[in-house]
């Protein structure tokens, strides 16, 4: 799965493609800058490359590229459950290297998902976002997700600048058919 560069704001062309072992680095790079701001996650680090390709479905898993080929960002999903039922609902995660934000990245890789997630069988996305974490709610929206529900004091935060606190999570979707 490839894409035709897409022109990004005020940063040249990114491309969008299958996420391969060969990407693990930068992904994982990316990951921890997530996890670094302390609004992305409740993973306190990014797990290695072999837990992170077991926990992410191989068919949806995209990067966006620079002209370089640097990960700029990065887009998997993970199942739900394990119920036949659930079987095309996916949890996406979402994440874009500071240096590439508001350049269309995160954009560009969930409406590449989007695209691709109804082919490989996902009537559903859902994602789990911070309701401090302003740009990834305004992405999401952007790309027709809408706030579902509030889990309040979901987790206690173990790490970063707001470790110690008692987290809510907003709950997003993005119905696909079905």
């Amino acid at each position: 799965m490839s894409s035709d560069p897409s022109p990004a704001r005020a940063g040249g062309p990114v491309r969008i493609t299958a996420m391969t072992g060969t990407h693990a680095e930068g992904v994982l790079e990316v990951y921890a800058a997530g996890i670094a701001s302390g609004h992305a996650t409740f993973t306190a680090s990014p797990p290695s490359w072999s837990e992170f390709d077991v926990g992410h479905r191989s068919d949806l898993r995209l990067v966006a590229l620079g002209d370089d080929d640097e990960v700029l960002g990065w887009v998997a999903v993970a199942a739900v459950s394990s119920r036949p039922v659930y079987a095309g609902v996916v949890e996406e995660s979402v994440y874009v290297a500071p240096r590439a934000a508001r350049r269309g990245v995160g954009a560009a890789l969930l409406g590449a998902l989007v695209a691709a997630a109804p082919t490989a069988g996902v009537w559903t996305l859902q994602a789990g976002v911070f309701p401090e974490n302003a740009g990834s709610l305004a992405l999401h929206a952007a790309c027709e997700f809408r706030v579902v529900g509030r889990r309040e004091r979901l987790g206690l935060m173990t790490h970063g600048p707001l470790a110690g606190t008692w987290r809510d999570v907003l709950l997003l979707e993005r119905r696909l058919g079905g």
